[in-house]
């Protein structure tokens, strides 16, 4: 028996087969701006690997904030047509047969906890640098979606008096306060370049970007004192990043003389495929196969 697995993104919705731990047949389409084509397009997929193979089930990958008791993706994202009414019985209604959906940086997570960098741990914080700072809390092998299903945003940790984690943990932000700094028109990837041959704005913008991402893991480890941190995000793929940020978490293990561990902290394994194959994950967890 195999799953049909779905990833939902803003621009593109992408699914796959999976059996055995492993992706096969994948495909995409363009996602739709409406609620029926979303509802077309996908049913029409779901047909075609019925008819095709032994699927038992459709595994969902999705924005959001995604309420498993109730069946409603809360919250918001790209597709405001997806949120606020009971859209997993409306899905299992149309595709006959089990459904699930998990958010997107739980199944990054879970991805990673069944099959990736943490692979038979059962406590994991996923920190996810993006646009803003996202992620995911593993305890025990499952997602703690917390009272108002906000585990892993941890994004609104305040970092100093004025700036959330999200203001001082990305890229994109490090990349406009350089660019406001110096009037150019510069992307992260340009700066770091900048930054690692001298340049000394450059290299002021990257230290805090750093800094701040070392000092919110630091919180998160002593919070929660989860075995592994992983990160993801388009930094997560520079090999500086890991050795960076360890300098940097030297620095406040300096300052806090009473903490008596350095986080470990690893990049993520899977990277585009990491939502279907976490979807996958949470679709054994919710039906116990």
């Amino acid at each position: 028996m195999s799953l049909l697995t779905i990833d939902i993104g803003g621009t593109s919705i992408k699914y796959a087969r999976f059996a055995d731990g492993k992706l096969g047949e994948e495909g995409a389409f363009g996602t739709p701006d409406n609620l029926e084509q979303f509802y077309q397009s996908l049913t029409a997929v779901v047909e075609q690997f019925k008819e095709n193979s032994d699927v038992c089930g459709v595994a969902i990958s999705s924005p959001g904030a995604v309420n498993k008791a109730s069946g409603v993706i809360e919250g918001a994202s790209a597709l405001p047509y997806i949120h606020d009414f009971e859209i997993h019985a409306e899905l299992e209604k149309r595709f006959g047969l089990p459904v699930s959906i998990e958010n997107d940086a739980n199944c990054a997570a879970l991805a990673e906890v069944k099959f990736g960098a943490a692979k038979g741990l059962s406590d994991v914080l996923l920190l996810v640098l993006g646009t803003g700072v996202g992620g995911s809390v593993v305890m025990n092998g499952k997602v703690h979606h917390g009272k108002h299903l906000f585990g892993g945003e941890f994004g609104f940790m305040l970092m100093d008096d004025e700036h959330s984690f999200s203001d001082l943990g990305t890229t994109i932000r490090m990349a406009e306060r350089y660019n406001k700094r110096t009037g150019e028109e510069l992307d992260a990837i340009e700066i770091f370049e900048k930054a690692f041959n001298g340049d000394k704005i450059a290299n002021e913008e990257k230290d805090i970007f750093l800094y701040n991402v070392a000092k919110g893991i630091f919180n998160l480890t002593y919070s929660f004192d989860p075995e592994r941190v992983i990160i993801g995000g388009g930094v997560s793929q520079a090999e500086w990043l890991i050795p960076e940020l360890q300098k940097q978490l030297k620095k406040i293990m300096e300052i806090i003389e009473v903490a008596t561990f350095m986080p470990e902290i690893v990049t993520c394994e899977f990277r585009n495929s990491a939502n279907l194959i976490g979807a996958a994950v949470d679709f054994s967890q919710t039906y116990n196969k």
